[in-house]
């Protein structure tokens, strides 16, 4: 399930699957072809588009495209994007961080980075599992790597401390 806002305006929710793809769960029988690197024919309800991926950013979920002339600028949230917002890390980079607390109970299985460690934005930190489920905990901010408080096979509880930055 993708959430895609358009223009910062129109909110779409956005589900592909092996066979069909849902748009605010709505089934979408369009025909697409590829015309060129970047362009698209598309055929949907006997209405014709020209469509062109002016600017795609993988990283930061973001496209421009131009649709029939018209540009439109797209950002996009994945299920990893939307556990984040539910984690409270998503807006963790608005400002210099100083420190990783634990999101929500869980067991550390891997530590990623070492003492010392600069971190890009986006750079994995550490694996925690909850749930069941494997979390990879990314830096929220370019930082340095302070104090690790945590190692592998640790049990950790909702709030607690696990890494420092400088």
């Amino acid at each position: 399930m993708y959430k895609i806002k358009v223009n910062d305006k129109t909110d779409f929710n956005v589900e592909v699957m092996a066979k069909a793809t849902t748009i605010n769960d709505e089934l979408v029988n369009a025909d697409v072809v590829k015309m060129g690197a970047s362009g698209y024919h598309i055929i949907e309800n006997f209405k014709s588009y020209n469509a062109e991926v002016v600017s795609f950013n993988r990283e930061e979920k973001t496209a421009e495209i131009k649709v029939n002339g018209n540009t439109y600028h797209v950002k996009a949230k994945d299920q990893f994007d939307a556990l984040l917002d539910q984690l409270g890390l998503s807006n963790l980079n608005a400002n210099k961080v100083s420190d990783i607390k634990a999101p929500m109970p869980g067991l550390v299985l891997k530590v990623l980075v070492n003492e010392g460690d600069e971190v890009k934005k986006g750079d994995s930190l550490f694996v925690l599992e909850a749930m069941k489920m494997e979390n990879i905990i990314k830096a929220p901010a370019d930082a340095v790597v302070k104090t690790i408080k945590i190692k592998p096979t640790d049990k950790v509880e909702k709030g607690q401390l696990l890494i420092l930055f400088k």
